[in-house]
């Protein structure tokens, strides 16, 4: 076994920040929904606090993305330029997650700083990141102050629409949570993944002959 330098220390302030801050978002949304099933606090606190957690996180968000865009680090997010070999490679990782993994087969994807995602995880940090984070905090924005913005949410269909844009985030992000942890425990150990976004390093196998 070897140690990677993997998760740069700005990746890995961002996403503690990140994953406290949807948990966070997560329960005050629960308590701002269903306030007689979530009585932790008033309505109105709850909604404050859901409201600065928002801004936090969309501050977060682009501290991100000025990370990536800024340093050769965005090639992680690169997807394949070869759509066979993407689609070969995407195949691969079905098939390991699906059946390889329980019968102690290697992972066929091997990590280093500028290729840390597997296809799948590429393809799906790209939607998440860039389309349903967006998303998630645009609708939020919207909700916020929707006086200040009645323009953009009638262009939107109404406060209806635009809120059920926003739930519907809800539900992918929580359910994104149980799946993100699931799959965190796929390291060489189970805790591997997790102490890793502290340290930075994670451990690997080293491939025949190196």
């Amino acid at each position: 076994m070897k140690k990677v330098y993997i998760h740069p220390l700005p990746v890995r302030i961002w996403h503690w920040i990140n994953a406290f801050g949807f948990v966070f978002m997560i329960v005050t949304g629960l308590q701002i929904r269903y306030p007689e099933i979530f009585g932790i606090t008033s309505f109105r606190q709850a909604v404050e606090l859901h409201n600065t957690a928002g801004f936090v996180l969309i501050a977060n968000y682009f501290l991100w993305l000025g990370f990536y865009l800024f340093s050769d680090r965005i090639k992680i997010y690169h997807p394949e330029l070869n759509p066979r070999k993407h689609f070969e490679d995407s195949l691969r990782q079905v098939v390991y997650y699906s059946r390889g993994i329980f019968r102690g087969d290697p992972n066929p994807h091997h990590s280093d700083p500028y290729h840390k995602f597997n296809p799948m995880q590429k393809m799906a940090y790209q939607v998440i990141m860039l389309l349903v984070v967006p998303l998630q905090f645009a609708t939020g924005l919207l909700l916020w102050d929707i006086k200040r913005f009645e323009g953009a949410v009638a262009l939107l269909g109404g406060v209806r629409v635009v809120d059920t844009a926003h739930v519907l985030c809800f539900i992918f992000f929580a359910s994104f949570l149980f799946v993100h942890f699931y799959l965190a425990t796929l390291g060489s150990t189970p805790s591997e993944h997790f102490k890793a976004m502290f340290t930075g390093y994670e451990e690997m196998e080293e491939e025949a002959g190196s």
